[in-house]
Parts: C-alpha cells; sequence; structure tokens
C-alpha cells in the first residue's frame, strides 16, 4: 500500500496529463486493484453475468411480443 502512495505522489509531482489521468484512475480504484493482488479475486463473474442480460435484452429488443404474447 505504501508503494502505491509513493507511485501516485510522484507521478502527480511529474506534471505529465497521460499520467496524471491515468494516476486518478488508479486512485479511485486502488481498493479493488489492491484486492485482487491480495486475494486473486476479481468481479469477472458478474461482468460475465451483465453482458448475457445485456445480450438477452438485445434480443429482446424492438419485438416485444416475442417470449410473452398478450
Amino acid at each position: 500500500m505504501r508503494s502505491s502512495a509513493k507511485w501516485y505522489n510522484k507521478v502527480t509531482d511529474s506534471n505529465f496529463k497521460s499520467f496524471n489521468t491515468i494516476s486518478a484512475t488508479v486512485y479511485e480504484h486502488c481498493d479493488e486493484i489492491l484486492n485482487f493482488f491480495g486475494n486473486r479475486s476479481t468481479n469477472a463473474s458478474a461482468e460475465s453475468f451483465n453482458a448475457k442480460i445485456k445480450a438477452f435484452r438485445m434480443a429482446l429488443s424492438g419485438d416485444r411480443y416475442k417470449f410473452f404474447p398478450l
């Protein structure tokens, strides 16, 4: 945790705008990033489930009564 804070401080002090964007993203998601390296756990299963829901909704779009006729 301490080394990531040092990296963040060095990047923000460097005045490179592209690195500032990256460091802001890393800072915002620091807990999730460290959780992966500590526990090797991700949210991939949740993302996969969301993708399946979106694909199902896209398959039904425009054909409202395809599966549920009145």
